[in-house]
């Protein structure tokens, strides 16, 4: 990758492309330090930080420090990210967006991506209300002064509203001029932004073990609060990282390679056709998107509570309720690993059409072995698609949720969204990779030629 980054940065329009992303991710990371008004920062971010396991500790990580500080971008690409689903989910279930994304050519997706953008918006409205509305709840959080509370709250909501729109702007300018998916790329940047706090906490945690009897006086509740990490714990939480990132490139880079034979055909005096070839089938086609939309879902019922200015620390049906729904739960663990085989296939669906691979085969005079064009290429093409998604979608939720078991087992809350936070980064890393090697690919012809 290191050497791909070097001969991408030789070539001047590439060069362009790499330093408009990085400056695109600036200003996101600029943005990601600038609170809002009307909030009590050093108290929210104790508040936060306490949240870890719960929907709240799950937006922090997944959008950086953006949101521990109540910052202009705390929202980050999670209303993009929910708008985008519902998207998809209504154009399979209503006809009339179906022919709209198929058959409507550049218009069509054109209106597709202006509905999502006007989804966006009012999800973030949702969202940054729900955000306020726990800010206001807790003590200490809000700090309006002699301001009206109508006016602080307007300010905050239309505040998270604009910046999440902004960014949702910034990802669209980084996959037109820049290198990659933007909306991958800003997730991406949010959750390496917390790295520095990670390795310190660690380092923290294992200290607070060495002088771990300082602490023999301290009552439970207290001893509770205190984070401490032994260093075989730091061992396996580094072999585990370790061994997803391996997981991780073994799935992007899987793949099955159906055999292709064409005909030979004869076209005025020159004989075409008579080659092999194949037809590439990735084990992981949706890449890094189950994941991403699994979490999003299963994250509802701590939604839900947001809204409501409750955790799993209130009293009542609502605490029970979520806690049982915490992110380091077994319920939230079995929904997440449904959630990640059920969207691998739907997205598997939506991007690879066994009929229309089929048809396309036969026009260009091809066919594979054993099999004959039409209908029973298509059903073989099927269930070979259907056997490498399960494999690839039973791979990537063990994944997912085998940092949530461990994590349980050691005691360390914050890995269960440690271990996914791993798999969108290195899954975005070999994308961008990807993106960048193709592009070198297309400029240096020269070479097929020789």
């Amino acid at each position: 990758m290191i050497q791909t980054l070097k001969n991408a940065w030789k070539v001047p329009e590439l060069r362009s492309k790499i330093l408009f992303t990085v400056f695109a991710l600036l200003i996101f990371r600029l943005g990601s330090a600038i609170s809002v008004p009307f909030v009590n920062v050093d108290g929210l971010v104790g508040y936060i930080d306490s949240m870890k396991g719960t929907f709240l500790g799950l937006m922090g990580t997944m959008n950086g420090t953006a949101f521990s500080v109540a910052a202009v971008f705390a929202l980050g690409v999670q209303p993009y990210i929910n708008s985008s689903i519902i998207i998809q989910l209504l154009t399979v279930a209503i006809p009339a967006l179906e022919r709209m994304q198929k058959e409507g050519g550049e218009e069509g997706r054109k209106k597709i991506a202006a509905i999502t953008r006007y989804v966006t918006v009012a999800i973030a409205v949702l969202q940054g209300f729900g955000y306020y509305t726990i800010i206001r709840t807790s003590q200490n959080l809000l700090d309006t002064g002699d301001i009206n509370g109508v006016w602080a709250a307007i300010v905050i909501v239309v505040t998270f509203t604009a910046g999440s729109a902004f960014v949702m702007w910034l990802g669209e300018q980084i996959t037109e001029k820049g290198i990659g998916n933007g909306i991958s790329m800003i997730l991406f940047a949010g959750i390496l932004s917390r790295m520095p706090k990670m390795i310190t906490d660690m380092g923290l945690g294992v200290s607070n073990w060495a002088h771990r009897d300082s602490f023999a006086e301290l009552s439970a509740e207290e001893l509770e609060k205190i984070f401490i990490l032994p260093p075989w714990g730091l061992i396996l939480i580094v072999a585990g990282m370790l061994a997803l990132i391996v997981f991780v490139v073994f799935i992007q880079n899987a793949e099955r390679r159906i055999p292709v034979q064409y005909a030979k055909r004869v076209v005025g005096r020159k004989m075409y056709g008579g080659q092999s070839s194949h037809i590439p089938m990735k084990v992981n086609m949706a890449g890094v998107m189950p994941i991403i939309f699994a979490q999003s879902i299963a994250s509802l019922p701590s939604t839900i509570g947001m809204f409501f200015g409750k955790t799993s620390e209130s009293e009542g049906g609502w605490g029970t309720f979520l806690t049982v729904f915490r992110s380091n739960g077994w319920v939230y663990a079995v929904v997440y690993f449904l959630l990640i085989l059920a969207f691998s296939y739907f997205y598997s669906t939506m991007q690879f059409d066994p009929v229309e691979v089929s048809n396309n085969l036969k026009k260009n005079g091809g066919f594979i072995p054993g099999y004959r064009p039409g209908k029973p290429t298509a059903e073989f093409i099927h269930r070979v698609l259907n056997k490498i998604t399960f494999f690839g979608a039973i791979f990537l939720s063990v994944i997912a949720i085998l940092p949530i078991v461990s994590g349980n087992i050691i005691g360390v809350s914050d890995l269960a969204l440690g271990g996914t936070s791993v798999i969108i980064v290195v899954g975005v890393a070999l994308e961008t990779a990807k993106v960048l090697e193709s592009q070198l690919m297309m400029r240096h012809y020269k070479g097929f030629l020789e």
